[in-house]
């Protein structure tokens, strides 16, 4: 059997996992779509690895991510493994933006924080397009510390990371008052939605996850406490999920001091990232 024959098979059996499979053959053979469907090679020395990995896949549902053990996102290939959140498409756009506002503001200096830091995805991203930056980035999870450590040895900017175990902000005592900017990409899903999530996504850790019951606990925390550790005129700008957006911006009103609250859509038309301005 040609990979192509296995491929079409597996796809007529399982229509409903043809994005994952398309995925998974992507990341083992460097083929995309076209080459799958008129290539003369067999592509037979990359079966027994995709049968192994894709039987594992249908027949437990762990994220293809956490079998291969990488991930691409935006122009990287990040490590990833159990105990550390995947990803996703929609937050390299937390990127785009933060590193827009920091060309405006003049934030393109000095030293930023990334909350939950986890594989490293954000304050790598950062890194590359802001290379006059320094990044603390703080996580409670050991697991997410080394991963990111590793992704940052990878890419070579480990010299401009410094990571940290801890809750939020707590490492960075010694910091208040002189970051440039907070980033963050914290858990924000109601705990009552936990359990109607992928499958996949069951296998992610609950800490990075759980926003509490109404899903803005940690956003909530990071609005009252970042003014605290911002320096005047500092960047805050953090991911959410669609349909929290209005109950942020309401909590950085409140709060008092933040200037030019701005929201942001995601490629998928729904809003998803809110940014402000500490006034200092």
């Amino acid at each position: 059997m040609t990979l192509r024959e296995w491929w079409q098979q597996q796809r007529r059996c399982m229509p409903e996992l043809a994005a994952e499979l398309d995925w998974l053959v992507r990341h083992v053979t460097g083929w995309d779509t076209l080459t799958l469907r008129w290539a003369e090679a067999t592509g037979a020395e990359f079966l027994p690895q995709l049968q192994t990995l894709w039987h594992t896949y249908t027949q437990t549902r762990q994220p293809l991510q956490y079998l291969v053990g990488t991930t691409p996102w935006r122009d990287m290939d990040l490590q990833v493994a159990p105990g550390v959140l995947i990803p996703r498409p929609e937050t390299e756009q937390l990127v785009d933006v933060a590193v827009h506002w920091a060309n405006c503001w003049g934030l393109t200096t000095g030293e930023w924080v990334d909350l939950g830091i986890g594989s490293g995805a954000i304050a790598l991203g950062l890194l590359r397009e802001l290379p006059g930056i320094h990044v603390h980035g703080v996580d409670c999870s050991p697991i997410a510390l080394q991963i990111a450590k590793n992704n940052a040895i990878t890419l070579k900017l480990h010299t401009r990371l410094t990571l940290y175990q801890g809750d939020w902000f707590t490492p960075l005592a010694h910091r208040r008052g002189h970051l440039q900017a907070m980033v963050s990409n914290p858990p924000y899903i109601p705990t009552h939605l936990l359990a109607t999530l992928a499958p996949e996504v069951q296998y992610e850790p609950r800490l990075a996850l759980d926003g509490g019951e109404n899903g803005l606990v940690s956003l909530q925390y990071l609005v009252q406490t970042a003014p605290a550790y911002l320096a005047p005129g500092g960047l805050w700008c953090v991911e959410t999920m669609s349909g929290q957006t209005g109950a942020v911006v309401a909590l950085l009103q409140e709060q008092g001091g933040y200037q030019n609250i701005q929201v942001y859509r995601d490629w998928g038309g729904h809003d998803r990232l809110v940014v402000a301005r500490w006034g200092g």
